[in-house]
This record gives structure tokens, sequence and C-alpha cells, in this order.
């Protein structure tokens, strides 16, 4: 790759750098996974950088590069174990804020680590305030069954959220 296509590239992704800083907050719940799957999401941007045709939206693109690393590296955490996280452990601990916002906020995102993988993904992009076609787009979904995934989700976390 030339000089030209590499500065193309830094430029890229220190515009859309939040796209995976949102992707990798959503998939791991401690700092050490979340730098490593920024790495790996990084690296497989970079692989498949002269592959992009233009075809779609670059943060379309870049979500679902994102999406798909994460997702392999969730089914490999699944594979070989799981550790729970001393940060997780802190934080429960010290969550007696006084800002009943901030514990709205932590009680949503908990719920939402619940979510399997897929439902995660299309939470962040809801969140995120992309249409349903752009969600559909990047998840290889229909946009009806956009919606329909999201009617459900919906739904499990107000159960969720009304039982916590």
């Amino acid at each position: 790759m030339g000089k030209e296509k590499e500065n193309e590239f830094t430029q890229t992704i220190k515009q859309h750098q939040g796209i995976i800083f949102k992707i990798t907050t959503v998939y791991t719940t401690n700092r050490h996974d979340q730098q490593d799957l920024y790495q790996d999401i990084v690296y497989n941007l970079w692989k498949s950088f002269d592959s992009f045709r233009n075809e779609s939206k670059i943060s379309t693109w870049m979500y679902r590069v994102a999406m798909n690393t994460a997702l392999t590296q969730v089914n490999k955490r699944k594979r070989t174990g799981y550790a729970v996280s001393i940060e997780k452990v802190v934080v429960q601990a010290t969550e007696n804020f006084d800002f009943e916002f901030e514990e709205r906020l932590k009680l949503m995102y908990a719920q939402i680590h619940e979510l399997n993988i897929l439902e995660k993904g299309i939470m962040l992009l809801l969140l995120e305030g992309k249409k349903y076609e752009e969600i559909a787009e990047i998840t290889g979904l229909s946009p009806s069954n956009v919606g329909t995934k999201i009617s459900r989700i919906k739904q499990k976390l107000k159960q969720k959220l009304t039982k916590a």
C-alpha cells in the first residue's frame, strides 16, 4: 500500500474512531479486552481497506468490519472460557452515585451486555441513531427483520428493567 493510501487510511480511522470505540465498549467487559479488540478491528480494516469499493458509506463499511471482528472475538472467548473483570467488580462496588441518570444509564448498559451478540450490535447501531435500512446493510438482515428484532429487544429490555 502506498503512502497516499496509508494517509487516507489513517485519516479515515481518526475521523471514525468513535465507531470502533463504541463497538469495543459494547462487546468487551474490561479495558484490556477493549484494547485488544480495538487493535484487531483496526488491523482488519487495514487488511480490507483496498477492497472498499465505495458502494456504501465508509462508516457503514467500518461498522460491518468492526462488528464482524467483535463477533469473531466474542465467539473465540466463549470457546476458551471467560474471566471476571476486576473493573466490573470495582464498578459494581461503587455504583452508589447520587445521579439517577448515571444509575439508569449503567443499568441500561448492563442489560445490553446481557443481550446476545446480534442484539447488542443492533442496539448499538440504534443508539447511534442509524436508520433501519443502514442497520440492515451493516448486519446483513432485511429492514423488516431489523424492525422486528428491535421491537423484541426493546420488549426484552423493558421486562428486565422493570424486574431490576
